[in-house]
């Protein structure tokens, strides 16, 4: 049953992809420029008084997307690729998992609907095309069970593979997932459920910029989206790993190591620091982590 439920999502989901592309080409025959419409969701609020909105996962609107072509090839930013993955999800009313886009390897078996997953035996042959993707039905998952001595969750993609190219896992017994960017519903609920059943440390290796740091919010606070159910989504023992704002100073790292944040970095930062759970129970972040020096540069 399981099995014909999935087979026909995937099947639901490629007509999504097939109609859409049909689309685009249709309006390019013409020479029309497409026009994608995609539904936008409110912000965090900032309210610091306890009066906290952040309970609605309704549409505020619509945003029109006009696509242009580029008269260059240009390396994308990550957060533009993250925003676009986001977008094509809610496009397409899908899940990133159903994109391939979450990834888990190390010390760790579970079956998920009677299917067995073992990541134990792909230690010493770890590409990204063998990689497990983070079970969906999450509520299906069932025997775990690993050795790992901790969890390490990565924003990246190109890190993840940089860890399975080097063996990482099986030179250290821990558990590696990525979420590529922004973790979606059900990459939170399977690190909320390894870190339930088994008890282990749990540490988020992210950029030293604004993104990085909304990516760990996302892991240890939840997202606005999904503010109600936050108690079974959130992993509040989840630890910063990497480069701190403030270690440019502490170490005295070369100017030619630092990037200047744009208009919009620094926008997002403040934007974050304005949202309600930082106010309220995580001030000391901002000052123990020197958050205040992501306004000036970023690694």
């Amino acid at each position: 049953m399981e099995g014909k439920s999935s087979s026909s999502h995937r099947r639901d989901l490629l007509r999504k992809i097939k109609e859409f592309t049909r689309s685009i080409l249709d309006d390019l025959s013409i020479g029309k420029s497409p026009v994608v419409l995609i539904d936008r969701f409110r912000n965090y609020c900032t309210d610091s008084t306890g009066n906290c909105c952040c309970t609605s996962d309704l549409s505020k609107g619509k945003e029109v997307l006009t696509l242009q072509r580029e008269c260059h090839v240009r390396r994308l930013d990550q957060s533009v690729v993250d925003r676009a993955i986001n977008d094509i999800c809610i496009l397409l009313r899908c899940s990133r998992h159903n994109l391939n886009v979450v990834l888990v390897m190390g010390w760790l078996r579970f079956s998920e609907a009677g299917k067995k997953f073992d990541c134990i035996n792909r230690l010493n042959n770890v590409r990204k095309e063998e990689a497990y993707p983070v079970p969906v039905h999450v509520e299906e998952v069932k025997d775990v069970i690993s050795v790992a001595h901790y969890i390490l969750v990565v924003e990246k993609e190109s890190v993840f593979q940089r860890l399975a190219n080097d063996e990482f896992c099986n030179k250290n017994r821990c558990i590696v997932i990525t979420g590529r960017g922004y973790p979606d519903i059900p990459t939170r609920r399977f690190l909320r459920l390894l870190v339930e059943k088994l008890h282990l440390s749990v540490y988020c290796l992210v950029d030293c910029d604004p993104y990085g740091f909304d990516i760990l919010t996302t892991y240890r606070f939840g997202s606005m989206q999904m503010a109600y159910d936050a108690k079974f989504l959130r992993v509040p023992e989840i630890q910063w790993l990497g480069a701190f704002p403030s270690d440019s100073e502490k170490y005295g790292l070369p100017e030619p190591c630092l990037l200047p944040l744009t208009t919009e970095d620094k926008r997002k930062t403040e934007a974050i620091l304005r949202r309600c759970y930082l106010q309220q129970e995580l001030l000391h972040w901002r000052v123990g982590t020197g958050a205040d020096a992501a306004k000036r540069s970023k690694i």
